[in-house]
């Protein structure tokens, strides 16, 4: 086995099976996706960082969001720009590897950072008087930086399941990045394990955590119905249909991708599917958040104003 995978030296991305104009077209398409994501999360980050009323707990969770958002389209995106500009569209096998195990932490993340933040919503909602109480700086803290060292374990986990099968070829992997069930299907030996440990990790990661979401938010929909004040219920439908739409998109297409038959998604569907945890949803983030968000709209029409006034003086 181990003699078979050091033969292995690079992987064959085919991407999109597509005539050179539209891959073209594709290519200035995903720059711009990109250069909208990179722009639209770091104008998150320097207005959370910069706007002191926007340093609470929701804003901390959301600026990890950011964050993440930025690392996964840093991961996947520059290769797949190369690939449709390359017809070899060669990867490395260290770097390929390196992709999956990125892009598996970073997703994950994303996964529990949704949870956390539906929990902080739930409490600021169901239980304002004790909101500062229950979602102190230290807790916050705890929960950040435990979504973040859990997913790097679990991510792990699957490489060094990956890692221990052998790879004798062909080495083309029929995605646009190093999508773990894509590389699986190159291995030249029983991948049992690693599917039931992807579906489990699934069901821990995805189905557990939307199950909870969806309790957090017919509390807090309940809560919400019975704010007396009308601008109270619109600031926190607000607030929580941004959250809800970022949720839906993310688990939505997660769960689709990696829970339903195989056979009812050929190959080439799953690619698209991948496009919106890829591309869109962290474009997407930014936007949301920004446009349905009557603070962050605040914090950064404050920062335009006060730029604009010290250009003047």
């Amino acid at each position: 086995m181990e003699e078979n995978q050091t033969v292995v030296t690079e992987f064959i991305l085919l991407g999109f099976c597509l005539g050179p104009r539209i891959q073209l077209v594709l290519f200035l398409l995903f720059s711009l996706f990109y250069t909208l994501t990179l722009l639209g999360n770091g104008t998150i980050l320097g207005i959370i960082f910069l706007d002191s009323r926007l340093h609470t707990p929701m804003y901390f969770f959301l600026s990890h969001l950011a964050i993440v958002d930025m690392a996964y389209a840093c991961n996947t995106v520059p290769q797949t720009l190369v690939n449709l500009v390359d017809d070899t569209k060669p990867i490395s096998f260290a770097g390929c590897m390196t992709q999956t195990f990125f892009f598996l932490a970073f997703a994950l993340t994303e996964c529990l950072l949704l949870v956390v933040m539906s929990y902080d919503r739930y409490v600021a909602i169901c239980h304002p008087l004790l909101y500062t109480v229950i979602m102190n700086w230290r807790v916050c803290t705890i929960l950040a930086s435990a979504s973040w060292i859990l997913s790097f374990l679990l991510a792990l986990v699957h490489l060094v399941l990956i890692l221990r099968l052998p790879f004798c070829g062909p080495h083309k992997v029929n995605h646009f990045f190093c999508e773990i069930l894509s590389v699986l299907k190159l291995a030249c030996a029983d991948t049992t394990l690693n599917l039931v440990v992807i579906f489990a990790a699934c069901v821990f990661i995805l189905v557990g955590p939307l199950c909870f979401v969806l309790v957090s938010y017919t509390r807090i929909l309940a809560a919400i119905l019975r704010i007396q004040s009308g601008e109270g219920r619109r600031k926190a439908f607000s607030t929580c249909s941004s959250h809800l739409c970022v949720v839906g998109l993310f688990f939505g297409s997660a769960i689709v991708m990696y829970m339903a038959p195989k056979s009812q998604h050929p190959e080439e569907q799953q690619k698209i599917l991948s496009l919106f945890y890829s591309f869109f949803n962290p474009m997407l983030n930014p936007l949301i958040y920004s446009l349905r968000n009557a603070e962050v709209k605040g914090a950064l029409r404050r920062a335009l104003c006060k730029e604009s006034h010290s250009q003047l003086v």
